[in-house]
């Protein structure tokens, strides 16, 4: 799998930064959830951090970058007009919280948003602003100057501030090397695996998605604000375009089971005389994940973690792994990046289908004190981009991490991020399969390793968006 160029063809000094890079070399990073008191007041601050959110041309990048995103009560709370508001597509509007969109996600039990700590069942939660810095005393200083500008701005209020991190070695809490396999924009100018290079409009309304087609994207139904600073709809409707270099970004706070995850691991794999067997417990967790803690592939290192940072993306399943040998059909990463074996009989036609599904994800590492508990909370915070919230970050969530009926699985469901329908009498049966030979091995009684704490849905506007936000 060759890495091919893609020439720089998109104005990225107009594309917030965090849609095309994940600022590896930002270690610390912040989010200030934040409230809109008055209009005109949050306006003037938007305004003044105008010139410090970061663009995603490289030659802006700084020690330090800012980032700016809006739930629909904070467009209305800014003050946009309802029709401008109800040209934005039913998810977002709708927000992550709704019944139709916790049956989708299964966001039920203890991930119900009622028992969420912030997001889309708070209605004060308006705008979110995400720092990145280089370490903790930068980002420190960072923070500081962003609590007095907005102190000195008024009508605007911190109601959470929630913190994160990436590891040096870029693992997650389970211990699996993350952030590999992210899809490039076509247009960014940053090459990469020609399967993993993707249509623009697939992250970026105002482009051509995979299907060749122009992504649904808000429009300005009335005149309201500078329109002079939209783009027109490339589409042809004659409207300006609110979401031109713009996306949706989903954001959950994913609790994650470190000590149940590696104890149903070693459970599962004890010798006969119930001693631990660790490589056996390893290859378990990377088969389950879909790699090895390194990163490196279990397609083309089947049997043992060559060790080393192994940032490793140059292969397919369709012919190295057709029978899940290597790479078990149910696995987290196999199951939401099929790559070329989602059709069995078609490589070209299964890339053409994952490529349609795809999302960047941003995810941080955080830990937090809880109260009531001996140790600090520790999960991700998970941030992901996409054009179309029903077709990329729902659709991967529910047809492909929750179902149980994939093909050659009879009741799976990712066994790291998945649900079960709620109420299936089969849900104590869940399993996971292992496809081997002469019989496959399943592994059952698994459990939830992972609990949404909060999550909401937000517009992340292009930088001109933002400047024309202020003016409505």
């Amino acid at each position: 799998m060759a890495i091919i160029s893609n020439p720089k063809t998109l104005d990225l000094n107009d594309i917030q930064g965090m849609v095309v890079r994940g600022y590896g070399k930002l270690l610390e990073t912040a989010y200030f959830l934040l409230e809109v008191n008055d209009a005109k007041s949050a306006k003037a601050w938007m305004h003044d951090i105008l010139p410090l959110i970061d663009s995603a041309d490289v030659s802006n990048h700084s020690e330090k970058t800012l980032h700016l995103a809006f739930t629909p009560k904070g467009l209305n709370a800014l003050g946009m007009d309802e029709k401008n508001q109800a040209s934005f597509p039913v998810p977002f509007r709708e927000g992550v919280a709704t019944e139709d969109r916790s049956r989708i996600l299964g966001d039920y039990g203890e991930n119900a948003p009622n028992k969420w700590r912030w997001g889309a069942n708070d209605g004060k939660l308006h705008m979110v602003l995400i720092f990145h810095a280089k370490d903790k005393a930068a980002m420190s200083t960072f923070l500081d100057e962003e609590r007095n500008r907005l102190a000195k701005a008024g009508g605007i209020s911190i109601i959470k501030e929630m913190k994160g991190y990436l590891r040096p070695d870029n693992k997650e809490p389970f211990g699996f090397h993350d952030g590999i396999s992210q899809p490039m924009i076509k247009g960014s100018g940053r090459p990469g695996p020609e399967n993993d290079l993707i249509a623009t409009g697939e992250f970026l309304m105002g482009h051509k998605n995979e299907h060749d087609q122009y992504p649904y994207s808000p429009l300005l139904e009335t005149d309201q604000g500078n329109s002079a600073l939209l783009k027109d709809d490339a589409a042809g409707s004659g409207k300006k375009d609110l979401g031109h270099n713009g996306t949706f970004m989903v954001f959950r706070q994913m609790e994650q089971h470190v000590d149940d995850f590696w104890e149903y691991m070693n459970d599962k794999t004890k010798n006969e005389d119930g001693s631990s067997n660790e490589d056996a417990k390893i290859k378990l967790a990377a088969k389950c994940i879909g790699r090895w803690p390194s990163g490196a592939s279990l397609v083309n290192f089947p049997d043992k973690d060559p060790g080393g940072d192994l940032d490793n993306d140059d292969f397919g399943y369709a012919d190295k792994d057709p029978d899940g040998l290597r790479c078990p059909y149910g696995s987290h990463l196999r199951r939401n990046n099929p790559r070329d074996a989602f059709r069995w009989y078609d490589k070209k036609q299964s890339l053409k289908v994952t490529k349609r599904h795809r999302i960047i994800r941003r995810g941080r590492t955080y830990e937090e004190k809880v109260s009531g508990r001996d140790k600090d909370e520790i999960g991700l915070h998970f941030i992901c981009f996409n054009a179309n919230l029903e077709l990329q970050f729902e659709f991967i969530q529910h047809a492909w991490a929750n179902n149980n009926q994939l093909r050659h699985l009879s009741n799976d469901i990712d066994i790291i991020i998945g649900v079960p329908p709620e109420g299936n009498p089969n849900n104590e049966k869940g399993q996971f399969t292992i496809q081997a030979e002469p019989v496959n091995q399943y592994v059952d009684s698994w459990k939830r390793f992972v609990t949404i704490r909060g999550g909401d849905y937000f517009f992340f506007p292009s930088i001109s968006v933002i400047n024309y936000l202020t003016t409505i």
